[in-house]
């Protein structure tokens, strides 16, 4: 092995996912890698594609904004969350992930990579099913409850290429129509791909009357992919 190369990657926790199957947590030198039933979901290497959909769809809001309520889909490593939590317009953030053994990793061996969220005091770490969480989000912002400046979803590779099959719901019309209910109007909306997905840009172009698609290199092969629309107002 050249002194250049990262050493093998040693599994430190094995756990059941909740999507079912096995979930991994690996370190790899100085980096962690997170697999589920031996598919690649995330590692600490980079992260720019999914710190550019939050500045993205923060900086999209109207000048002169503050206190903005962020919603993101999906905790991973936490790059997202920590990018939301350090951007000026940011007043509190809710990350909402499916994998309990996510959240509990950074409360152990991922605090260090993004600042220990769960001791972050403008952000709130739910454990949830985000299409049933949106179902049930809507129907608190139809009484008056909390809706989100920003919503940014990164729960799996993107709209087609979905890790967890469940998962194609989020990019479906009708999950469209709650992540609009519990938006603000104009509110920012943000989705994170490893590839383009033409038709649901087109899907999403339909909807909102307009889609930014942000490419961000990648380490290899194509690159990662920001579709960035705003809610009507």
């Amino acid at each position: 092995m050249s002194k250049s190369a990262e050493p093998e990657p040693q599994v430190v926790h094995r756990a059941e996912g909740e999507a079912g199957g096995e979930l991994v947590l690996r370190r790899a030198g100085a980096h962690w890698e997170i697999l589920s039933n031996g598919v690649f979901l995330m590692d600490t290497r980079d992260g720019a594609s999914e710190r550019k959909m939050v500045r993205a769809a923060l900086d999209a809001l109207p000048e002169g904004t503050s206190g903005a309520r962020v919603l993101i889909g999906g905790l991973g490593v936490g790059f997202s969350a920590r990018e939301a939590l350090d951007h000026p317009r940011t007043g509190g953030v809710t990350v909402v992930e499916l994998e309990p053994k996510v959240i509990e990793w950074h409360s152990g061996p991922l605090g260090a990579v993004a600042g220990h969220l769960p001791d972050e005091p403008r952000c709130e770490l739910v454990r949830a099913d985000l299409a049933v969480w949106l179902a049930e989000a809507a129907g608190r912002a139809a009484a008056g409850g909390d809706r989100y400046d920003v919503l940014c979803l990164d729960t799996d590779n993107g709209p087609d290429w979905t890790v967890r099959a469940e998962n194609g719901r989020l990019y479906e019309p009708a999950a469209l129509d709650l992540i609009e209910a519990v938006a603000v109007p104009g509110g920012a909306v943000a989705f994170w791909s490893a590839m383009r997905a033409p038709a649901f840009a087109a899907l999403l172009e339909r909807r909102f009357g307009g889609v930014a698609e942000i490419s961000v290199p990648a380490r290899a092969g194509e690159p990662d992919v920001v579709y960035l629309a705003r809610t009507r107002s």
